[in-house]
């Protein structure tokens, strides 16, 4: 039976190291999709139902730790790290598939072999591990975007996040709007993506991002697309079809 994995890491030379072993050593893996970090991983698991995870631990903008929080038991992860003793002996006693870099054909054959025997049982809980490693590893989450600093004719404008309602970008600028003023900004969305709080600022498009803190309603538009309803705000946002599964449980 064949298999699905999806390799994070931001280091392209190295995904692609990883990759190329992997095809050698188990040829029925079909690596799906690949992740600079763990940023979007709900829409991944959304759209690929991956049986497995390599989760570089030291990524920028969501490391690994907190992409294996997202999991949450719903696919199998393997961590990849630079050695490090501590976290080699905490995966050990936790039983949880590790790979070390830069790779080792052995090792990486031996978790592999472990994991062709496990991917049939529902995946193990890394939320022990994955607490007990963030500080000693010194992967916690990066401190995230607290202002917006706006240029408004010859002064600079500083606004607290939590005010914004939503970004919303084109080609040159990108809109942040709040409860009673509206600014333009030059940072891009991918930009703001991993620098904000990805528990509070969901991507529901592609030039879109929403403060979940400020959603009124949501409700299904033309064409079957959700369409957010805000607080303090008569502006109708659209979710993409890629986006939908974040609001099936509201």
């Amino acid at each position: 039976m064949g298999f699905t994995a999806v390799i994070a890491d931001d280091e392209p030379l190295l995904r692609a190291n990883l990759r190329t072993r992997l095809a050698k050593l188990w040829p029925e893996l079909a690596v799906v999709h690949e992740m600079e970090n763990g940023r979007g991983i709900e829409e991944v698991i959304a759209a690929h139902e991956p049986d497995l995870f390599f989760l570089d631990i030291h990524m920028p903008g969501v490391n690994g730790l907190e992409a294996a929080r997202a999991v949450a038991g719903r696919a199998h992860v393997v961590f990849v790290t630079a050695f490090d003793q501590y976290a080699v002996e905490a995966f050990e006693r936790g039983a949880i598939y590790y790979v070390l870099k830069p790779f080792n054909e052995e090792r990486l054959g031996v978790t592999v072999e472990r994991l062709r025997e496990r991917l049939e049982t529902k995946p193990a809980s890394v939320d022990a591990l994955v607490e007990q490693l963030a500080g000693r590893l010194g992967a916690r989450p990066a401190e995230h975007l607290r202002w917006i600093k706006a240029s408004v004719g010859s002064n600079v404008r500083l606004i607290p996040v939590e005010e914004v309602l939503f970004f919303q970008s084109d080609e040159k600028y990108t809109r942040v709007v709040t409860c009673d003023s509206e600014v333009l900004i030059r940072k891009p969305i991918k930009e703001l993506l991993d620098e904000l709080d990805p528990a509070k600022f969901w991507q529901i498009h592609r030039a879109t991002i929403v403060n979940v803190d400020h959603i009124a309603s949501v409700r299904r538009g033309l064409k079957d697309q959700a369409e957010i309803a805000l607080r303090d705000n008569r502006e109708t946002l659209v979710v993409s079809r890629a986006f939908t599964h974040l609001f099936k449980q509201m």
